[in-house]
């Protein structure tokens, strides 16, 4: 008997240890948790981050001048960059400016010469600037504004020209990222920089719906000239836009594929001819009006650019706040002042704006 009970007494004493153990165990987690519940719920639920661009990126961009001549196309290798730049230049035609940041694209172009005003559009991202060629004006402000730059003309081992191509030669000149940055080195060029990011980006999908100034935008139409016009389509199910100009898809020569655009702004500005071969100025230091578009819906907004070098500021017009984008690619439609934008959804609520 006496030895039944100590028996029983061991099993108890055992049962209370292990109650107690489990309590502490417990009590550590709880107190860990406590102490380190930032770390603990990011390992749960780790930090969403942009695909678009890196946020915590310090290495300065490279903004690239494509041809955009209709005899230069199709175009390589602008689905990767994040921001691109279409603005009007002489004879009617459109130059593309395309950013590119922390990537490793192997083909860009066809690549052309400088025009004054991307300058602007460089400046403002800090971006070093690409380009084969310049105008008087342009080589002249690359001076004086001391912008870090790789021109085609002195900098040939950058480029390459695509023989295989059987176009005029002036269409035939591509670069890489790879190549870029070996000139950017060999020039002694910063590589960080101390400058924001031009937009805000939402890691979050934003919808425009259930703005009280918003339309739909499944069609969008932007006429540069009787020679250039650019419209977008909405597709619906991967929540981007598909991409053509002049009445055809804008595909890439490498992939084949049809570029698309999540984010589109659209601001009008005004220009004019200062030569009698018809280049262009711009009148973009100053404020307008606009159009953010994504995800098939479209707000009016407004721009403010203060000088050559500031960063172009885009507010929804019905409340003065920064605008924010999607996670995605962002087309900068720089259209003259005066010419059609049309924007149209296939069910209801559509604007035509002469």
């Amino acid at each position: 008997m006496a030895k039944a009970r100590h028996g029983k007494k061991k099993k108890k004493g055992l049962k209370i240890f292990i109650f107690l153990l489990i309590c502490a165990l417990i009590g550590t987690g709880v107190y860990f948790y406590l102490n380190n519940k930032d770390a603990v719920e990011e390992v749960l639920e780790p930090e969403k981050k942009l695909k678009i661009v890196d946020e915590n990126s310090k290495s300065r961009p490279f903004a690239v001048m494509i041809n955009n001549n209709h005899e230069a196309w199709p175009h390589a290798g602008l689905q990767d960059a994040y921001i691109s730049y279409e603005i009007i230049a002489e004879g009617g035609i459109t130059r593309i400016m395309a950013l590119f940041k922390d990537q490793d694209t192997e083909k860009i172009g066809s690549v052309r010469s400088a025009r004054p005003y991307y300058l602007d559009y460089a400046l403002e991202n800090d971006a070093i600037y690409v380009h084969y060629g310049w105008s008087d004006k342009a080589k002249s402000d690359i001076s004086s504004l001391e912008v870090d730059n790789i021109n085609g003309l002195t900098d040939s081992d950058t480029f390459w020209r695509d023989t295989s191509l059987n176009k005029a030669t002036e269409h035939t000149v591509f670069t890489s990222i790879k190549n870029i940055e070996e000139t950017a080195e060999e020039k002694g060029y910063m590589r960080d920089t101390n400058k924001d990011l031009l937009l805000q980006y939402s890691v979050d999908e934003i919808s425009l719906k259930k703005r009280e100034d918003a339309e739909k935008a499944d069609n969008v139409y932007i006429r540069y000239s009787y020679y250039t016009d650019t419209s977008y389509e909405y597709d619906k199910e991967n929540k981007v836009y598909k991409r053509s100009m002049s009445g055809e898809p804008h595909v890439d020569a490498v992939t084949g594929e049809q570029y698309t655009v999540k984010n589109i702004i659209i601001i009008s500005v005004a220009n004019h001819s200062y030569d009698d071969y018809g280049r262009q100025e711009l009148e973009n230091i100053g404020s307008g009006e606009g159009y953010f578009i994504t995800d098939g819906y479209a707000v009016p907004i407004t721009w403010e650019k203060d000088s050559r070098s500031s960063q172009t500021v885009y507010r929804y017009a019905s409340n003065d706040k920064e605008i924010k984008v999607n996670d995605g690619n962002t087309f900068i439609q720089i259209q003259p002042e005066g010419e059609t934008l049309t924007i149209e959804g296939n069910e209801e609520n559509s604007t035509n704006n002469e």
